[in-house]
């Protein structure tokens, strides 16, 4: 009697299983999962800029000071310390992508894995198709935000560069090569920004259409 109870319970187990291995439930909580860093991602980046633009103010402001002959330690500090933040959000952002690759890969294996389930081979290859090209489409955005990120990673070193030949300018108050190079870093602050905001863009789009479509 205990050994048909048991062999009762360990088919129901094994079905119970299977059914997991082919339910929709996991599917729809990596896209949840999916949709959320991608709303954290776009936090992230707003919060950059933000930063970003307040670290170009400042600069302007002590490139202004030394030019007024206030050449003060503490404005170098401050300086400093305000592109420090700028690089915390940026080390910020470029986790959250990462999250952000993790969790659109993870959404893709599962689209995939529920369509190779399916019995119809007709829908199940015109599916795993679709599922490739939107995939392959997706990367190419992931791949152009990684390099946006690591442009931002070289405007703060360049802007951190900018201030400690302020200090040498100042000396020999001659700021003519110090303007170019605050031009340089101003003039790539926009470009970055829209890279990095297609992310978002096409994230978006791949959640509310593509991925919706597919996943129905």
């Amino acid at each position: 009697m205990f050994k048909k109870i048991y062999l009762a319970s360990l088919s129901l187990f094994i079905l119970a299983s299977c059914w997991k291995d082919k339910s929709p439930e996991d599917l729809i909580r990596l896209k949840d999962k999916f949709k959320s860093t991608v709303s954290s991602f776009e936090k992230k980046k707003v919060t950059a800029n933000k930063n970003v633009n307040k670290g170009l103010e400042t600069l302007n402001a002590l490139k202004k000071a030394l030019e007024d002959t206030k050449n003060e330690d503490k404005e170098f500090a401050k300086v400093y310390g305000d592109w420090e933040k700028v690089n915390k959000r940026v080390e910020n952002l470029n986790q959250e992508y990462e999250d952000l690759k993790k969790h659109a890969s993870n959404l893709f294996t599962a689209m995939e894995t529920q369509t190779n389930s399916l019995s119809d081979e007709k829908s199940k290859k015109t599916l795993l198709k679709a599922i490739e090209k939107a995939r392959t489409k997706y990367n190419g955005t992931l791949t152009n935000t990684s390099q946006a990120i690591d442009k931002l990673r070289l405007l703060h070193g360049d802007a951190v560069e900018v201030v400690k030949a302020l200090e040498v300018a100042a000396a020999l108050n001659s700021f003519d090569n110090i303007n170019d190079q605050m031009k340089s870093i101003e003039g790539r602050v926009d470009g970055i920004m829209q890279e990095l905001n297609l992310a978002v863009v096409e994230s978006k789009k791949l959640y509310e259409k593509k991925i919706t479509e597919l996943g129905e």
